[in-house]
């Protein structure tokens, strides 16, 4: 591991802090798609790193960490705005990887593959089939799909009315198309970034590859953990993606595994303290209420 050795504290602490900024776009995305204001920016950033923290780590990897974001946006912004500005940031995000995966496919295509190995692009190839399904599909069920929710709450749970109804004037007010594309080009920017980044921690290691291929792979590599979404992390697949298909487009099977290490102990070093620093919180907060609470009993003095 010769070459991972380069990286050094560092360059890993540099590579970690660049990728600090991402989640800052990612936080963006989700603000805009909120509606609201700039100065929530921080609070929107930190539900997002919760949010990728609990996926990488946590059992139920994308609902548990869906599940942490809203939660922790809950006791600030409206329920119905943190729902409706979830499902239009997820569905912009999903799109965005898919327009950030189809341009590496066209630079992919456009890259001789060592050995002619057409089991690269066909994997490749099955994950912007699924992406794609899953925009059309969430497309087609944003409107639709919004008017059968109200339409059951109304005959089977009468209570949660006023909720969904709720949700659907928030989400019919933030779907104006400008908002949408701002939120789109947000999310497109942090897929770049992310895949700049990789690009950034090769260099500090002292490798010097051409930036649109290392694009290329790297929007490969996030089709291919689309396609493992069920896995937390991507445990395996990142790695295996790395293996086979950074070889192709003659990236160096040591460099390829530096980088897969580097990336996974930047996901480690951004989740372990995220998690952390959420529990502790919550915990502050739980004692508090305690507090509060015998106070007002007077159990305790004041």
């Amino acid at each position: 591991m010769a070459v991972g050795s380069r990286l050094g504290v560092v360059g890993f602490l540099l590579y970690f802090t660049y990728s600090l900024g991402v989640f800052v776009l990612l936080g963006w995305a989700w603000l805009a798609a909120a509606g609201e204001p700039i100065d929530r920016l921080g609070l929107f950033t930190r539900a997002r790193l919760l949010r990728e923290a609990a996926a990488d780590l946590l059992p139920f990897s994308q609902i548990g960490g869906i599940t942490l974001g809203v939660w922790l946006l809950g006791s600030q912004v409206a329920r119905a705005r943190i729902y409706s500005s979830f499902v239009i940031d997820m569905l912009t995000e999903i799109a965005s990887q898919l327009a950030f995966t189809m341009f590496g496919i066209g630079l992919l295509l456009s890259i001789p593959i060592a050995g002619g190995n057409e089991q690269v692009r066909s994997l490749i190839t099955i994950g912007a089939c699924l992406i794609s399904a899953l925009v059309l599909l969430m497309l087609l069920a944003r409107n639709w799909g919004l008017a059968l929710a109200e339409k059951m709450a109304h005959r089977f749970m009468p209570a949660s009315v006023q909720a969904v109804s709720a949700v659907g004037g928030e989400l019919r007010r933030a779907s104006a198309p400008g908002r949408i594309a701002f939120v789109f080009l947000l999310n497109l920017a942090a897929w770049i970034a992310s895949g700049f980044g990789a690009w950034i921690a090769l260099r500090l290691m002292q490798i010097d590859f051409p930036l649109w291929e290392i694009l290329s792979l790297e929007s490969a590599i996030f089709a291919l953990r689309s396609v493992a979404f069920a896995i937390p992390g991507g445990i395996g697949v990142q790695e295996a993606g790395y293996a086979l298909l950074a070889p192709a487009i003659g990236l160096p099977a040591e460099a390829a595994l530096a980088l897969a290490l580097a990336k996974r102990a930047r996901d480690l070093a951004v989740a372990v303290p995220t998690l952390l620093i959420w529990q502790l919180s919550e915990a502050r907060k739980l004692v508090i209420s305690m507090r509060q609470r015998k106070l007002a009993r007077g159990e305790l003095p004041d």
